[in-house]
């Protein structure tokens, strides 16, 4: 029997041009009895800092002394686009892969992004299961992302809790927007491609602590904790949507005023051909586009921002496969 620990690690990640270390805080959780090691990461994407609330609150409440196995977590994996509250680093820092979520598992010779992925990689391949907290935009409902095909990520998946679940297609199964968007890259992807399922919560919201949103991330950690037999009892099951993500957004095909269709029920079922919003000239009044549902299915995000540019998301329909 092992004594039960908490430790914490400053690690290098890289080095900035100044030669100043770049680094990030892991925390260890080692319980006093044997069992799975979960690797939890938050923030690769600077201002979707719910995650990291999220792991504040996780570590205030875990009860070490019930935990079996290993925890580690880390509430800031990206300290640089942390701090410039921004998605992906400035091209002055890395020009080739401004997104850390593109590159993984990471090269230690490489770009700046692979440099930090590289490092943090060593933690996370040697767990059984993995958690990467993402937050979205306040557009979206919060969700879990696996891999299709992958019954270990789903059953984790269905263990955090949201209503909804998303299931991706990846790899030769993948339709080309996957490849276009260099998804391969992925975290998520890197981890079942080294036989560690894993799973992308999306708690929504970005750049504001929300109660609600982490709320959700902590009994969904501690819910995981419970499949996995870190700690004792079993993850409430509940009804759930498991839903295909097909990767297809309605966007806008001009720019203008976007406004939302008033009566659309965000969360609902739409069907192919339901308007859901208009983009309008705010000069002439003009508009521009009506936009429609591209096919039917569970509308989980749809844009409040009204000033958008042509090409901008406007909402996203997933294919419902389970209700």
């Amino acid at each position: 029997m092992s004594p039960k620990t908490h430790t914490d690690e400053e690690v290098t990640l890289a080095r900035l041009p100044s030669g100043v270390a770049l680094t990030t805080t892991v925390h260890t959780y080692s319980g006093s009895a044997d069992g799975p090691t979960l690797y939890v990461q938050a923030a690769q994407h600077g201002r979707e800092i719910n995650g990291t609330e999220t792991l504040r609150r996780f570590h205030d409440r875990l009860p070490l002394e019930s935990l079996s196995g290993t925890i580690v977590a880390v509430p800031v994996a990206n300290p640089l686009t942390f701090d410039r509250v921004s998605y992906t680093a400035p091209e002055q820092f890395d020009s080739v892969n401004p997104n850390m979520n593109r590159v993984w598992p990471g090269d230690a010779d490489g770009s700046l992004h692979q440099r930090m992925a590289a490092r943090l990689w060593g933690f996370a391949v040697q767990a059984d299961a993995i958690v990467d907290l993402h937050t979205g935009s306040p557009d979206l409902l919060p969700h879990v992302v696996y891999r299709e095909g992958d019954d270990r990520a789903r059953d984790l998946a269905k263990a955090f809790g949201t209503d909804i679940l998303l299931s991706e297609e990846a790899g030769e199964d993948a339709p080309e927007e996957w490849h276009r968007r260099d998804f391969a890259g992925k975290f998520r992807v890197a981890a079942a491609e080294a036989g560690v399922p894993a799973i992308t919560p999306e708690l929504a919201h970005s750049k504001q602590i929300v109660e609600d949103a982490v709320e959700t991330g902590v009994d969904g950690l501690l819910n995981v904790c419970r499949s996995l037999g870190l700690l004792p009892g079993n993850a409430p099951r509940r009804e759930q949507t498991v839903a295909r993500n097909h990767l297809g957004q309605v966007t806008a095909d001009d720019s203008g005023l976007f406004r939302p269709a008033p009566t659309l029920e965000f969360g609902g079922l739409v069907s192919a051909g339901t308007e859901l919003g208009t983009v309008y000239d705010p000069t002439t009044y003009e508009v521009l586009q009506t936009a429609t549902a591209d096919r039917e299915g569970l509308l989980y995000s749809l844009t409040q921002e009204a000033t958008v540019t042509a090409g901008d998301k406007l909402a996203s329909v997933a294919l419902v496969r389970e209700q």
